[in-house]
């Protein structure tokens, strides 16, 4: 048997002085960080929610309560790859993942390149498998206003024989 299975994640952080902002395992320069008990990474969040949902196994906050000690500061793709790890063991591989960040400030395309290739690194797959846009809000809501960074992921999910 071969079957399909896709997932979505949306994810949404609050920029505020005195944090590293993280995006899609990248470290990227700039005067603010994503505010959460982990590193705040709002893409590799909106990732880990997308294949949590494509195999049927709850959400993020299900696997790494913010209110555990254990995953303050944890790096999300660390938590990544322990996701990918639990779709890998039940049988799915990734066939592609299209994502968009939706922020005023900074500029994405810079670092679009090695966001793509630390995750294509996490997921074992080329980086050709992995979209990233960027988008601004044109001013609209508190991510055009330069208050927070959103991230919207979806992915398709291939299951092998005995899985899906």
């Amino acid at each position: 048997m071969h079957a399909v299975r896709i997932g979505q994640g949306w994810d949404r952080h609050r920029l505020v002085p005195g944090r590293k902002l993280v995006l899609g395992g990248v470290e990227i320069p700039f005067e603010k960080g994503l505010d959460g008990h982990s590193d705040a990474d709002v893409l590799t969040h909106a990732i880990i929610d997308a294949i949590l949902g494509a195999i049927g196994s709850g959400d993020i906050g299900s696997h790494f309560p913010d209110k555990d000690p254990a995953w303050k500061g944890a790096s999300s793709l660390d938590l990544l790859q322990r996701v990918w790890d639990e779709a890998r063991s039940a049988g799915y591989s990734l066939v592609n993942l299209d994502s968009t960040i939706v922020a005023e400030a900074p500029r994405i395309e810079p670092y679009r390149d090695a966001m793509r290739a630390a995750l294509a690194r996490v997921l074992g797959v080329e980086a050709a498998r992995i979209s990233i846009k960027a988008k601004t809000a044109e001013g609209c809501g508190p991510e055009g206003r330069g208050e927070a960074v959103a991230a919207e992921v979806v992915l398709l999910l291939a299951a092998h024989s005995g899985s899906g």
